[in-house]
């Protein structure tokens, strides 16, 4: 178990944050065998792993605005997400030169084109099953660094994941459609694949995610709340299959009873309300 901060964006590194965070995660018993790393004070693997995709030409810059990608009249993808159309793909030297003075670019990878077999990647998850997309119709070329210099979340934990030994990714199923755009940066750097999972969402009665902004009880208000962990914990182990009902568990009870196929079978998002810890 790997704890990694993934703060590139400044306004996420915050010290204070990632304190928080450890706090909460020692609250509910749960502790990890490296760490934490800090991806904001990763960037030159970073840069080598751009380097890399670079000498194989599949980087190029990219101009467009955030404006003009929701502008343009083109399809999205099923999850809402824009599909890039290439707009800056075919950039004469010349062109990239002029616009370069007026503005910095982001850099995107190219991906196959629609009939190369290479663009479609499938892979079976542990929680949804069979799941395949085409990278040229499911998402187009995408962003590897911002324009600002960031490096995207694409790229950052696919190297980190390689880099680190992990063989096994766990996330909400709001990140499957990252898996494919993963996968093809794993194989264009040389690199295996991980297996995935991705879990069913926590969310509020009406449908959305819980958050801070709409005032959502978080862990904090929950412990001063006298909520206990163990109770936490094994309602969560119950939505998920994981656990009678009423029973109180610490992750270190799950562990000789855990298994991925009663968990496959709740594919349904969690719903949250007012008696989900009675």
């Amino acid at each position: 178990m790997i704890l990694r901060i993934e703060d590139l964006d400044q306004r996420a590194q915050r010290p204070e944050h990632a304190d928080l965070l450890m706090h909460d995660l020692a609250w509910l018993g749960l502790d990890w065998d490296d760490g934490p790393f800090y991806q904001s004070k990763r960037s030159e693997v970073y840069i080598d792993a751009l380097s890399t995709l670079e000498e194989q030409g599949l980087v190029y810059p990219c101009f467009c605005t955030r404006q003009q990608l929701h502008a343009a009249s083109a399809p999205h993808a099923s999850d809402g997400t824009y599909v890039y159309q290439g707009t800056c793909r075919g950039l004469s030297a010349d062109e990239v030169a002029r616009r370069s003075l007026e503005r910095k670019p982001a850099m995107r990878l190219r991906v196959p084109e629609a009939e190369d077999p290479c663009a479609l990647v499938a892979f079976e998850d542990l929680v949804y099953g069979h799941h395949e997309e085409n990278l040229a119709l499911d998402c187009g070329d995408f962003l590897v660094r911002r324009s600002d210099g960031v490096f995207a979340y694409q790229l950052a934990v696919v190297v980190d994941d390689a880099l680190m030994g992990v063989n096994q990714v766990v996330r909400g199923r709001d990140l499957l459609g990252s898996v494919a755009r993963q996968m093809y940066l794993l194989e264009r750097l040389g690199r295996q694949a991980p297996t995935y999972a991705h879990v069913p969402l926590i969310v509020a009665p009406d449908g959305r995610r819980l958050s801070k902004r709409d005032r959502d009880l978080d862990l904090g208000a929950l412990r001063d709340a006298g909520v206990s962990p163990a109770r936490i914990v094994g309602r969560l182990a119950q939505a998920v299959g994981l656990a009678e009902p009423g029973e109180d568990l610490m992750p270190q009870d799950l562990v000789g009873r855990f298994s991925w196929k009663p968990v496959s079978g709740q594919q349904n998002d969690i719903v949250v309300d007012s008696n989900f810890l009675l």
